[in-house]
């Protein structure tokens, strides 16, 4: 311990001194400075750039296609029983055995009220029930069965 202590040398053998190296700190600047200062040195004073090479080319915009949905939002629907009661959407509820669902979801009409394509699980539809004061649920859009007209007639 000794040792260490009465030479401080031997902590800093790559630098002259302590005492140096903590009066000259290292400058730090930013990258975008190092650029145009490494891009001036690099160039022969006195030769200007054309401007067609000044100008570098503009990245290309890339436009996202418009999803292709199955639905639009306002259309009528009813949830067929068959596949609503064999969906991962039934049995991640944790309904007790034996239960048959809702039966408002398969008789009343359902207004879609949002379409959303997710990249894991597919498309799915905001569905809100008319007359019937519950909150709106996502539903997959294969299991809908669509309606053309408004007026329907209760199953």
């Amino acid at each position: 311990m000794e040792a260490l202590a009465s030479s401080p040398r031997a902590l800093f053998a790559g630098t002259a001194s302590p005492a140096t190296a903590l009066a000259t700190p290292a400058r730090w600047t930013p990258s975008s400075t190092r650029r145009v200062k490494a891009a001036a040195a690099a160039e022969p004073a006195g030769e200007a750039k054309p401007a067609a090479a000044a100008a570098s080319p503009a990245p290309k915009k890339i436009l996202k296609k418009k999803p292709v949905y199955s639905m639009k939002k306002g259309q009528i629907v009813r949830v067929e029983k068959e596949k609503y009661l064999n969906s991962i959407n039934y049995l991640s509820v944790g309904h007790p055995p034996f239960y048959k669902g809702l039966d408002y979801i398969y008789e009343d009409r359902g207004e879609v009220l949002d379409i959303r394509i997710f990249e894991e699980t597919g498309e799915y539809a905001l569905i809100a029930w008319v007359g019937i004061p519950t909150p709106p649920a996502w539903l997959p859009t294969y299991m809908l069965i669509k309606s053309d007209k408004l007026d329907y007639e209760r199953i």
